[in-house]
């Protein structure tokens, strides 16, 4: 419901004493404000209109009166001004109760009052250059006044407009349209003069931090290690990294925003919605265009995304999602703040000028966000993926509006563009099994070091993970959608005949975790795909030890990788981290078994004294077989890689306090069974800390001489 013209007068500041000359034939005059803020006093009575030296109703005066009285006002060169307003305003309610079939007797103020609106309108057009422009950019009381006034002339107008037509009709008509012309050239001036904001430093994606970050994370999924590179995920705020100009947007002082107000309502009220809304709708959207384009934005169609290589792509992508960021927390609700003050008084009117605004801008981000959803798929596009996902839903609250109907289309439109990355993005999530499974290799990993794979499937998993709540919201919407995976129950049957030894101490014992969300499942469903993936692998390796050492090393990497990583701990749980522990050892005792039982042998005391005698052939192949041994040990497994510090410094010290003591009891017991000096040099070839020294050096990928330790 539209205010009363009364109620808008009651919003504007009071008028102070005003000056006026009317010049008959010329129509030219000037209204400026005195310096005295006192209410003049009233010169007739109530419900009379009157000359300053004559009193008469509202009766039409003679030709010759009229011109005496509009002489008058000429001959005296003030005029209460206000009251002549005040007196069209009485005059103007009195014509509700006067015969609609006849025309109404018209007072002689009534053209003297148009003729001050009018003088109005051609003093301004009569000065130029910039002076005239500065003076209308803040709201004053002549302008206060003025605008009160044609709000007046258009309530005159309309209670005219019941009656017959007539010259004063018409020619207050006139007046009304020449001010409406006026008001709305000046809105459009005040609309124009914006004092755009800087663009954000963060549009540039080569010089932005989050641009860094994101480099480090696609990068992290090679083959290569790149532990070193792995950071926290940081969201790209809009609130931080841009100059200080941007909370200025849309760039209007208080006074020019109040002004805006008082011409809205003026023209709304005078029945020049349309015009204003226009004026007002195609400046914005202007305004907003240009802010777009300062930002660097320029729209593509899908064929150039389709074609486009993901370098070009995703640096668009990036340049995207800042842009997006950048109207959702700033552009648009200052835009919608705007409106909601220069129509404070018909939010109808600004919800649609809003919408409207909104929509245009909002349906070129949804084209860019679905080609991009329709180029073909690959693991590195998972997280811009999500990350577009993410900025469009939070965009809805930024468009959010009050008409129910354009709200709900354009977030329904929002969503769906949401929805469709959104399953692109699990589509890329759930390929990862796939390229899991297909990963088949013929050649062994050199010294049973972590296998590409490993690190690859972590680093990814890790930043998945950083996703976890995002991820989990797509997968529940996506529920039911691919029938070809099957979240709950996709995991192999069997991990390996490690699992089944070790029965509920394998890591792959699901019904005890906590967490069965479908994400959560699916990030099992990779660990253990990974597992299979990896003892198959292992197989390569002729070598029984080596082979454990492979499944220690990776086992151990993603032991590691999960417990420092809080998302991806979060996801499998403590018991799950428990159980791995379990099996890693498990890894090692079989390594121990495999490498040195053949080694602790050869110090066996078992055939070495016959009816009480020590047998010194005997004793002297065991030492012989000893040195050989652990030679042969030595050489291999120097070559061989434990790239985690703990694990490798574990392995040394359970094999030295193994060996050792099994060596040195060995030696004190037998040693003097050897006849001479010379054969003690023969057979006992290594000191247990020469021993010691060839542990330590084991597991470090680099062949030792045996001739510079002995």
């Amino acid at each position: 419901m539209q205010p009363t013209t009364e109620e808008n007068n009651r919003n504007q500041p009071p008028p102070e004493k005003f000056t006026s000359s009317v010049e008959t034939g010329s129509t030219c005059s000037s209204i400026t404000a005195s310096s005295s803020p006192t209410r003049p006093q009233q010169s007739a009575s109530q419900g009379d209109v009157s000359c300053p030296d004559q009193k008469s109703s509202f009766s039409p005066h003679s030709g010759a009166a009229s011109g005496e009285c509009t002489s008058s006002i000429i001959s005296n060169g003030q005029e209460d001004v206000e009251q002549v307003s005040e007196d069209i305003n009485r005059y103007a309610d009195s014509l509700a109760d006067d015969d609609k079939s006849n025309p109404p007797e018209v007072p002689h103020t009534v053209e003297a009052f148009s003729k001050i609106i009018e003088s109005r309108i051609d003093n301004y057009y009569s000065h130029s250059g910039e002076t005239a422009r500065k003076r209308v950019k803040k709201m004053t009381e002549e302008d206060a006044f003025f605008i009160e006034a044609v709000m007046r002339l258009s309530k005159l107008t309309n209670a005219f407009s019941e009656f017959p037509p007539s010259e004063t009709l018409n020619r207050t008509s006139f007046v009304l349209q020449k001010a409406m012309a006026f008001l709305e050239e000046e809105m459009r001036f005040l609309l124009e003069d914006s004092k755009l904001p800087p663009p954000p430093d963060s549009v540039n994606p080569n010089t932005h931090h989050h641009h860094q970050q994101r480099i480090a994370k696609n990068s992290s999924f090679s083959s290569k290690d790149k532990d070193s590179s792995d950071h926290h995920r940081q969201s790209s705020s809009m609130n931080g990294d841009h100059n200080d100009g941007e909370d200025d947007f849309p760039g209007y002082s208080p006074d020019t925003v109040t002004k805006m107000n008082r011409i809205a309502s003026a023209m709304i009220s005078a029945g020049y919605e349309k015009e204003c809304c226009q004026v007002y709708s195609i400046s914005r959207r202007s305004i907003f265009n240009q802010q777009l384009k300062k930002l660097e934005y320029d729209k593509l169609n899908m064929d150039d995304v389709l074609r486009m290589s993901w370098e070009s792509l995703e640096t668009e992508i990036k340049r995207w999602l800042t842009i997006v960021k950048h109207c959702s927390k700033l552009l648009f609700p200052a835009e919608k703040q705007l409106g909601e003050t220069v129509f404070a008084h018909h939010p109808s009117l600004s919800t649609s000028i809003f919408s409207n605004l909104a929509r245009a801008v909002v349906i070129q981000f949804l084209d860019f966000a679905g080609a991009v959803s329709l180029t073909k798929r690959s693991a590195e596009k998972l997280f811009k993926f999500l990350d577009m996902y993410e900025t469009l839903l939070d965009l809805i609250p930024s468009i959010i509006t009050d008409d129910d109907c354009c709200e709900h289309e354009l977030r329904s439109e929002v969503s769906a563009a949401a929805g469709r990355l959104g399953e692109a993005a699990i589509n890329i999530f759930l390929d990862l099994e796939n390229s899991i499974k297909n990963d088949v290799a013929k050649t062994a990993v050199p010294g049973g070091a972590v296998h590409p794979l490993t690190r690859y499937v972590l680093n990814y998993l890790k930043y998945a993970c950083e996703y976890k709540g995002t991820l989990e919201k797509i997968f529940e919407k996506q529920a039911g959608l691919d029938q070809n995976h099957s979240l709950c129950d996709s995991r192999p049957a069997k991990y390996t005949k490690h699992e089944e030894s070790e029965g509920e101490s394998s890591p792959h014992n699901l019904e005890h975790e906590a967490s069965t969300t479908r994400f959560s499942v699916q990030v099992v469903t990779v660990m253990d795909l990974l597992d299979a993936n990896l003892e198959a692998k292992s197989l390569l390796y002729k070598d029984p030890s080596l082979r454990y050492i492979f499944l220690m090393n990776n086992g151990r990497y993603i032991l590691q990788k999960a417990k420092g990583s809080t998302e991806i701990h979060q996801v499998m749980g403590d018991n799950w981290c428990r159980r791995r522990s379990t099996v890693v050892r498990q890894f090692h005792k079989n390594y121990q078994r495999e490498s040195w039982v053949r080694l602790l042998h050869s110090l066996s005391h078992e055939g070495l004294i016959v009816n009480g005698k020590v047998n010194k052939p005997t004793l002297k192949e065991r030492f012989k077989n000893f040195n050989t041994m652990l030679e042969e040990i030595h050489k291999l497994q120097s070559t061989w890689v434990v790239s985690d510090d703990q694990l490798r410094t574990e392995l040394r010290l359970s094999v030295a306090a193994v060996v050792i003591p099994a060596y040195r009891s060995f030696l004190g017991k037998f040693r003097q069974y050897l006849d001479s000096s010379k054969q003690v040099e023969k057979y006992i070839k290594y000191q247990p800390e020469d021993i010691e020294a060839l542990i330590e050096e084991l597991f470090d990928g680099n062949p030792t001489s045996m001739g510079r330790r002995r």
